[in-house]
């Protein structure tokens, strides 16, 4: 993580984090949190780490998401290259919650 960050600023943003209970939670809070530029990229950079998770090609995720090649590399390198796989924590959970939802 980056050194610059004040891990008790961020300690506490992730506990706040963890207290949002529902989708409606989340969005309220990172509606208030958040930039509307901020949220959009944020979410652009999950749908993109979706994206090649499910090994969709770079051309593909240009055109479906408008992300510039330098965002869908950099989202790469973090999903391939990183110790802390907490994209493929969240997709597991995700994948996990559908599964019940259906059952």
């Amino acid at each position: 993580m980056n050194a610059n960050l004040n891990e008790e600023s961020l300690a506490f943003l992730f506990k706040a984090i963890t207290t949002l209970e529902t989708v409606e939670d989340c969005r309220k809070f990172f509606e208030d949190l958040c930039t509307i530029p901020e949220l959009k990229a944020m979410s652009q950079r999950l749908m993109v780490a979706k994206m090649l998770s499910e090994k969709t090609v770079y051309s593909k995720i240009v055109a479906e998401t408008g992300a510039s090649t330098a965002t869908i590399s950099r989202v790469n390198r973090s999903l391939n290259y990183t110790s802390c796989d907490g994209y493929a924590l969240v997709f597991e959970r995700l994948k996990n919650m559908e599964q019940k939802e259906h059952e």
